[in-house]
């Protein structure tokens, strides 16, 4: 096992414990990011033993904070580490680790909602991440979507999502982000949090899930067809399937096998798959912006409950974001971003 250190002019010495570190730099946490520390090395070991073979991998994190689970990996057999880091704060504390790991480890600063993980490291590839609870759901979307490009990925989430994640189907925890992830990958839990264990404790507990992708998993076809066929079923999950899936829907459920009188939470992955598959693509197409209508319904009435458009009500004054004279302007304003929203969600 690789150990690091940092370089003197006399010999080798070992790096300052990070508790150390983050108070040189000053790195509180900041709840805006999302950031909860995990700065015990016993336990940042384990999820990295856990993690599974790494030797000869190139591994990505995302947002190492400090980097308390970097210096574990930097300790495993891993090829080379990219980190993605946000807070500029942090930046600094990982250079620390970067001078003493020959050059295996990349720090890169940016958003990881707007980065390619896949480019930024050569095949073979995994990620091993404490994900900011705040984007946790939406990076693993991301990656689901690119699932092969990976050997696995080992991820930690609130234990509330995590049991979402792994749910089995007839549960309430049983939803589309369950079906997604299982029909693209094998999930395992492998170990669960305390609050605890991170610094500053959060309000929740904190699970690690194991993805890996399977070999028989959707192509982008099918697995485009499945998301948006799942958020059909699970928009409306005290409706029946032929409820929610409209006439076209009820062929295909015939067609599968599936009893149209159940509800999405009750259908497993595999016929949620075969149902994707039988439903042509124009009807899921026409269904999901019927379904994207409906959810984006409660963030118009949010929008003329707002305290830009109730002052507009009571003073009719003009409101230069909406470039408007009076409040019939900012009522076609919001009306044409809500148009607009139902437009784009639909081209997505």
């Amino acid at each position: 096992m690789p150990i690091l250190t940092s370089e003197s002019k006399n010999q080798p010495q070992p790096l300052p414990p990070l508790r150390e570190i983050i108070a040189r730099h000053g790195l509180a946490a900041k709840k805006g990011l999302g950031q909860h520390f995990l700065l015990d090395l016993n336990i940042t070991r384990k999820i990295v033993r856990l993690a599974g073979n790494l030797d000869g991998v190139h591994v990505v994190e995302i947002g190492p904070g400090p980097g308390g689970l970097t210096r574990a990996i930097l300790e495993s057999e891993a090829a080379s580490v990219t980190a993605i880091e946000r807070d500029r704060r942090c930046i600094a504390a990982l250079e620390e680790l970067a001078a003493a790991s020959a050059g295996r480890l990349r720090i890169i600063e940016g958003d990881a909602l707007k980065t390619d993980t896949a480019a930024l490291a050569p095949a073979p590839r995994a990620i091993i991440a404490n994900l900011p609870y705040n984007i946790g759901t939406e990076l693993l979307i991301g990656w689901l979507r690119n699932h092969r490009a990976y050997e696995h990925m080992t991820l930690m989430f609130q234990r509330e999502v995590a049991d979402r994640i792994t749910a089995a189907p007839g549960g309430k925890t049983y939803g589309r982000l369950s079906v997604i992830a299982q029909a693209c990958c094998k999930v395992q839990k492998l170990m669960d949090l305390p609050p605890r264990a991170f610094t500053p404790p959060p309000k929740v507990a904190s699970s690690v899930l194991h993805f890996q992708p399977r070999p028989d998993a959707p192509d982008d076809g099918l697995l485009e067809s499945l998301e948006r066929v799942t958020a059909l079923a699970f928009g409306q999950r005290r409706k029946m399937l032929k409820s929610a899936l409209g006439e076209t829907g009820v062929a295909a459920l015939a067609k599968t096998g599936i009893d149209p009188t159940v509800r999405a939470e009750m259908v497993p992955v595999a016929k949620f798959l075969e149902l994707a598959a039988a439903l042509p693509e124009k009807t899921v197409r026409k269904a999901s912006i019927r379904f994207t209508t409906l959810n984006l319904w409660p963030r118009y009435m949010s929008l003329l409950a707002s305290p830009t458009v109730f002052y507009c009500r009571r003073r009719r004054k003009k409101l230069n974001s909406f470039k408007g004279d009076d409040y019939k302007s900012v009522m076609r304003a919001i009306r044409k971003d809500f148009t607009y929203s139902v437009y784009g969600a639909f081209r997505a």
